[in-house]
């Protein structure tokens, strides 16, 4: 036992350091995500002079480029290891700042657009941060290697927001050019952070060693269903309120800068909570939390119906970003009932590819939807997708509480 004791000591000290290190990452080269949310939909409603309902196009495009980049993120660092893929994303994310800044001085709305999904795609090396944390780490320390690069994702929804506002006049009369320079240099730091983490490679395991049952077997579990229904319902009503409240905010009168501390609060919202929503789903269970959010996500439109005052356009940030967690991280959990440990990594990327598509074509559409019929139908929307989830919640708790009896 005593001569563990060392080798255990060395593994959790390059644990911790490669933890701090993502969490800074994450904290400066996340805040990309936020900008992006924050600016993008404004910067394609100034570009565009006549269909204005393709505002939020650039929001779709980092979304899909997260989604379309989830399954390569993984391909390439199984082969090439977590530092080289982290690395190249942060180029890749450079690149895309310095494109995004040259399409806001050009004019160029499409490209502005592209520029976001190559951050997009960077964006998807991102969310592997937090597995990575615990790629070194014991089992004792696992969890909380991953809670200091969620603290990472809280300091990253301030960083964001505040370089919006200190650089959004930087090139005036040019809104936002500077920002994404900004973005660009944040991507740079992150990078000279990755260069010094250091996660060994992993063997490669052949197909017949992975194992696991056909992934058609898997999704045709009731639960499985179900919980990628409320993770999918639960991000993508995020994104379709989010993506469009920075507009709403403008039309109504209020500032780029209320805009950008709204979606500061809101991304805080978003990620605070995670260092107890796990605590809170042991002791409440799975569905009763992803219930509770989509309750919030409900309250949310609730106060955006309210009222148009900056009070509530931030009220109902704070409770959509808040409805998110407890939405998406519970049916995070409920899905990870529904597959075995060899067959986690294709559950995984599948179930995110399928959310991210959705989360899309949530953001795209909300632009169309503020535009053509306004602020309280995009609110209006969540209520009867809310009412379905909760509708196959208690459908599946009533079917396996029958099975149970039965049994």
């Amino acid at each position: 036992m005593t001569a563990a004791a060392p080798d255990a000591f060395v593994d959790d000290r390059l644990a911790k350091r490669n933890a701090l290190l993502l969490a800074l990452a994450q904290a400066i080269g996340g805040a990309s995500a936020s900008i992006v949310i924050a600016t993008g939909p404004l910067v394609g409603y100034m570009m565009l002079e006549t269909d204005k309902s393709l505002a939020t196009l650039p929001v779709s495009a980092m979304v899909l480029g997260t989604a379309f980049g989830t399954i390569p993120a993984g391909m390439i660092m199984r082969r090439y290891g977590r530092r080289t893929g982290f690395m190249g994303a942060s180029l890749l994310g450079a690149f895309s700042g310095l494109l995004a800044s040259y399409a806001v001085f050009e004019d160029r709305f499409l490209l502005f657009a592209l520029a976001c999904c190559l951050g997009g795609l960077a964006g998807a090396f991102v969310q592997q941060y937090r597995f990575a944390a615990a790629d070194t780490a014991s089992d004792a320390f696992k969890p909380k290697a991953i809670s200091w690069v969620l603290a990472g994702g809280v300091l990253a929804g301030v960083v964001g927001p505040q370089t919006v506002i200190a650089t959004k006049d930087l090139f005036e009369p040019i809104l936002f050019a500077g920002t994404y320079l900004a973005q660009a240099a944040l991507a740079l730091i992150a990078l000279c952070l990755l260069a010094f983490i250091k996660i060994p490679i992993p063997p490669r395991r052949s197909h017949a060693q992975a194992g696991g049952r056909p992934l058609r077997v898997i999704m045709a579990q009731p639960r499985f269903l179900v919980a990628v229904a409320c993770g999918i319902c639960s991000y993508a009503l995020m994104s379709l309120v989010m993506t469009a409240t920075p507009l709403a905010m403008i039309a109504c009168g209020l500032t780029e800068t209320d805009a950008a501390l709204g979606i500061q609060w809101h991304v805080l919202a978003m990620f605070g909570p995670s260092f107890f929503t796990g605590n809170l789903i042991a002791r409440f269970g799975k569905e009763r939390i992803v219930s509770i959010g989509l309750a919030l996500l409900a309250g949310c439109a609730v106060v955006a119906l309210t009222g148009i005052e900056l009070a509530h356009f931030w009220t109902a940030l704070v409770l959509l970003g808040l409805g998110w967690n407890f939405g998406f991280i519970g049916a995070t959990a409920m899905l990870t009932d529904t597959y075995r440990p060899e067959e986690r990594n294709l559950v995984q990327a599948v179930n995110d590819f399928m959310v991210f598509g959705f989360v899309a074509a949530a953001s795209f559409s909300s632009g169309a939807l503020l535009n053509i019929y306004g602020w309280s139908t995009v609110n209006i929307l969540v209520f009867p997708i809310v009412v379905l989830c909760l509708g196959l919640i208690a459908w599946l708790v009533l079917a396996e509480r029958k099975a149970v009896t039965t049994a």
